[in-house]
């Protein structure tokens, strides 16, 4: 850290009507500008927790292991997270530096963490964005399949572009509209299974919890009997580790928000609500709604028939199907469009700034490092949407065999960025009790430490070598499933190991792990601005013009 005094400098703000000729304290080893408002982080915040996934792959987890089982696995998975929220919401909203828990693995426990943290949540969120272009092809075949996947695939790239090119309050305006779409839909898909299990539907059949007897709560996978029901339930229990996230896109923001130590802090203390009421709600909502076994949802989830990542396959639009709704799954595939498109411009914004941070650690390129006066670091944005050129792989149906391969492969990719969020916090935990740090003092402290880390990281270690285990059963072998299952189980710790041998990186010492690092800059910043901080229900009221200041 430089030992130089903090220089005087003008603060880049887009609302003057607020703040004008603001005096700060100048980082100068980061080019990012903080422009997101409150009402923007609490909706990226929501749309973080809504996925596709959500309100498609579930279906997935259902037919493998029933609703009981589904159930229960969400209910795991959502715990594990919300512990995973707690350790990133206390380091975030204390230290709102870019690239998040990136830069965080890098300074408090060891230059190889860092490497590995960043480079995999980089390729994991670059990788992901030719698979929802391709995805939103594919729910467009819902109603034809007349379009060119080409124009679709070039469609995407552009409004991507055009979206994250300028200036990041447009990302945080355009995810604020996306992730208001995703909010509808899955209040629609909510009032639909409570209104037509009560008997709201064209056959006025009041089904309610009919599926949970017949055919029942769980089902079984690979095998029968009890053991068969297990293996269902973690096949549903991998279904939900992959589906259920969210804190690691607030983490991301944070460098660019307006105020982080009340905005975040507000984002992190209601997603605990949005886990439950998003993840374990649509567990129990697909539950009630269709069968493990319907025909269709079999079918579409055993690659049988068509329609396998379109609203076709969504366990809603089966069960709107069966009921003879006929408007509805229209709505939902118009709904779930934005859905997947949110999700790509996220992978998109994330992506290009986790290479940012990489870049500022010398851990890539330098020249990734510029940014342009709005604060854009366009070369790591190129970059980062130089992978949706793999869209273009869905063309063939022989080369879509690659970027589904390269997909799977980078899947693990995610439980490891939790893992390592959890062995950052115990880092940074055990400074503060070897510096005598007040944990308490910090603008969010979270309760449970670090027993609640302690769990989440043995249940994600156990989880990451065991969710492969079916290619080790008897008869069973699969080396593809093996393959995609631990690729990156072994690439990680390789990765830590190269750089730490390359650069001859040391663990940070408790003692002399560094608790201040830019939040000197960060308390400047916010006291100085204390009185202007507004709500969110305030700056949904500016937004349509009311109650500005003159």
């Amino acid at each position: 850290m430089s030992s130089k005094e903090p220089k005087e400098t003008k603060v880049e703000y887009d609302r003057p009507d607020i703040i004008e000729d603001a005096i700060v304290p100048e980082n100068p080893n980061d080019s990012l500008h903080r422009r997101l408002g409150n009402r923007q982080i609490q909706l990226i915040a929501i749309g973080g927790s809504i996925g596709t996934a959500v309100f498609v792959s579930i279906a997935d987890g259902l037919a493998a292991g029933g609703p009981g089982s589904l159930l229960i696995a969400f209910m795991v998975a959502t715990a594990m997270m919300g512990l995973v929220n707690n350790c990133m919401a206390e380091m975030s909203v204390y230290m709102p530096v870019n690239g998040a828990f990136i830069s965080m693995a890098g300074y408090w426990v060891d230059e190889a963490l860092g490497f590995v943290a960043g480079w995999n949540f980089f390729l994991y969120e670059a990788i992901l964005i030719p698979f929802e272009i391709s995805a939103l092809n594919l729910v467009l075949h819902f109603w034809t399949d007349k379009i060119p996947v080409e124009v679709v695939i070039v469609v995407c790239i552009v409004l991507y572009v055009l979206i994250n090119v300028f200036a990041v309050q447009f990302y945080g305006e355009s995810e604020f509209w996306l992730s208001g779409g995703k909010l509808i839909l899955f209040l629609i898909v909510l009032l639909f299974t409570l209104v037509t299990m009560s008997g709201g539907n064209p056959k006025h059949d009041a089904y309610g919890f009919r599926y949970w007897s017949n055919p029942g709560a769980f089902a079984v996978s690979v095998t029968k009997g009890h053991l068969g029901q297990f293996e269902g339930f973690l096949a549903a229990l991998w279904n939900a580790l992959f589906t259920v996230c969210g804190p690691e896109y607030v983490s991301m923001v944070a460098a660019e928000t307006k105020f982080p130590r009340r905005y975040l802090k507000a984002a992190f203390k209601t997603t605990f609500y949005r886990l439950i009421f998003v993840f374990i709600g649509s567990a129990l909502c697909v539950g009630v709604v269709v069968a493990y076994n319907d025909p269709t949802l079999v079918a579409i989830t055993g690659g049988t028939a068509a329609g396998a990542g379109t609203a076709a396959a969504s366990p809603y639009v089966i069960a709107m199907s069966n009921l003879g709704i006929g408007v509805l799954p229209h709505i939902t595939n118009a709904l779930l469009m934005t859905s997947i498109f949110s999700a790509g411009n996220a992978y998109t914004y994330c992506g290009s700034r986790s290479l940012y941070s990489l870049a500022l650690a010398g851990k890539a390129p330098r020249f990734l490092r510029y940014c342009t006066k709005s604060g854009v670091p366009v070369f790591c944005l190129a970059t980062t949407l130089s992978f949706a050129l793999l869209a273009f792989l869905s063309v063939s149906s022989s080369a879509a065999q690659v970027l589904t391969w390269l997909i799977d492969v980078l899947t693990s990719s995610q439980i490891i960025n939790y893992m390592i969020v959890c062995i950052t916090y115990l880092g940074f935990y055990r400074a503060t009790k070897a510096q005598d740090f007040n944990r308490r003092s910090l603008p969010y402290y979270g309760y449970l430490q670090p027993y609640g880390t302690w769990v989440a990281l043995v249940f994600y270690v156990v989880a990451i070598f065991v969710h492969g285990y079916t290619a080790f059963l008897p008869g069973k072998w699969d080396i593809a499933t093996f393959f995609t299952s631990y690729t990156m189980v072994g690439v990680a710790p390789l990765s830590f190991l190269g750089w730490k041998i390359l650069r001859r990186t040391k663990l940070v010492r408790s003692s002399d792990c560094d608790l201040s690092w830019e939040a000197p800059f960060v308390d400047a910043y916010e006291a100085k601005f204390m009185g202007d901080q507004m709500g969110f229900w305030m700056e949904m009221v500016q937004m349509f013009g009311f109650n500005r200041k003159s």
